[in-house]
């Protein structure tokens, strides 16, 4: 029985955002009135339609419960601001993916959970860095840049790499980076007990944590209070070092805390 009502709700969330995106019109009305009420004017204002389009699809909202008129301003109902909400997080979930299309295309995205994917929208700032023939190293000095200036990080580290140890180690010892929380599968970890100087400068290093999961996660993720930083795989399983995305805006970063979280937890 539960299952055919979830079924029917499905049904009715997809007809009520079909019923929006095929008309830009009523799209862009609910968008404008996200935020605050307002009168014919102010839409016409900035949606720079005729007035008697617009009225059409306030009309058309209106009798459909999704927006509502008290004298001459229009605002949302409850429906139609959590539909606002669902459109607006599509639109710009689009736009992160569009923006840094070549990244979401070349790469494999089975280490991000589909709720993980869902949220993109999160990453609508961020800037993709790509090494070139003239230099290979682009995308891997951006990132050395960054964890060169943090306090703190937090990786998900899903290779074995003596070139980002040692960077990590440098900070370290230095005492530029505080505190370090690392996750890596079993292989990994086991291959670095082996060595005397990551087992030293790592393992037991009273300011880094280390966590271990029998998975093999397919995603390169740090974040620190500042900035995330995300690299992926090919969909042939090798590691590629060569793009990396970026981004400093709080969302982002809460977003991968949060995808941090999901793995560490496991």
């Amino acid at each position: 029985m539960s299952r055919d009502i979830a079924k029917n709700n499905n049904a009715q969330e997809f007809k009520n955002v079909k019923y929006l995106l095929t008309s830009s019109m009523r799209t862009l009305i609910l968008v404008v009135l996200y935020n605050k009420k307002k009168n014919l004017n102010e839409i016409r204002d900035e949606l720079h339609k005729p007035s008697a389009t617009i009225l059409h699809g306030l009309k058309e909202l209106e009798e459909n419960n999704l927006i509502k008129k008290d004298r001459k301003y229009y605002s949302l109902t409850s429906n139609g601001y959590l539909l606002a909400t669902n459109v607006i997080k599509l639109i710009d979930n689009w736009h992160s993916i569009e923006k840094n299309k070549i990244f979401w295309n070349n790469h494999d995205l089975r280490g991000i959970p589909e709720n993980f994917l869902n949220k993109l929208y999160l990453l609508k700032d961020a800037e993709l860095i790509s090494s070139t023939t003239s230099d290979l190293s682009n995308a891997f000095n951006k990132y050395i840049e960054l964890i060169s200036a943090s306090k703190e990080l937090t990786i998900i580290l899903p290779i074995y790499s003596e070139n980002h140890f040692k960077y990590i180690i440098k900070l370290l010892k230095s005492n530029q980076l505080n505190s370090l929380t690392l996750l890596v599968n079993t292989e990994i970890l086991q291959t670095m007990q082996k060595s005397r100087y990551l087992k030293k400068s790592l393992i037991e290093n009273k300011n880094v944590e280390i966590l271990e999961t029998d998975e093999h996660i397919k995603l390169f993720l740090t974040y620190s209070t500042d900035f995330m930083a995300l690299t992926l795989f090919f969909k042939d399983n090798h590691y590629d070092d060569s793009q990396i995305i970026i981004d400093n805006h709080k969302s982002a970063i809460k977003w991968s805390k949060e995808l941090f979280n999901f793995y560490s937890r496991r």
